[in-house]
């Protein structure tokens, strides 16, 4: 699939809502707290059929870069690696020095997909979707592959 990245502007701001909520809230819980990914950066690629193919949104504090949501909606086509890419390359140019992300215990394909992109497996926070759920009581009891979902999996690139 042929497609480019693009930058989300204000006038996505109605597209990115409506994935979001699809994900049970406006908002992602990521480390105990509120992150709007409608209020932060993020990229999107479009296919060369006009259609918006993949989502990612960032936060940046300090030199550390958060991947808050990543999304490619045309799974094993190349689009989550280059919206990855791209964000790595834009936060690196910014002199950032850590690139780092959050996923749940449950999304294994998330796991693979991260590791095999050079991240590395940083913590794993025992217990963080019980307090996630007091902040977004939509997250569900259980994910992918019906695995129950408890825990969250923090995985970072440390930047040249």
């Amino acid at each position: 699939m042929e497609f480019e990245i693009k930058p989300v502007l204000p006038e996505d701001h109605d597209w990115l809502l409506d994935i979001v909520r699809g994900w049970g809230a406006e908002f992602i819980v990521t480390r105990g707290r509120k992150v709007y990914p409608t209020e932060i950066e993020g990229f999107y690629a479009l296919s060369t059929e006009g259609e918006r193919v993949g989502l990612v949104t960032f936060e940046v504090i300090g030199d550390q870069c958060e991947i808050v949501t990543l999304d490619a909606f045309a799974k094993w086509s190349g689009i989550g690696t280059a919206l990855m890419d791209h964000v790595r390359q834009v936060v690196q140019s910014q002199g950032c020095k850590r690139l780092w992300l959050i996923t749940t215990n449950d999304n294994v394909d998330a796991i693979r997909f991260y590791q095999k992109r050079g991240f590395r497996w940083a913590a794993t926070h025992i217990g963080a979707l019980e307090y996630s759920r007091q902040i977004k009581p939509t997250i569900p009891l259980t994910g992918f592959y019906d695995i129950p979902l408890h825990d969250e999996i923090e995985f970072e690139m440390m930047l040249d």
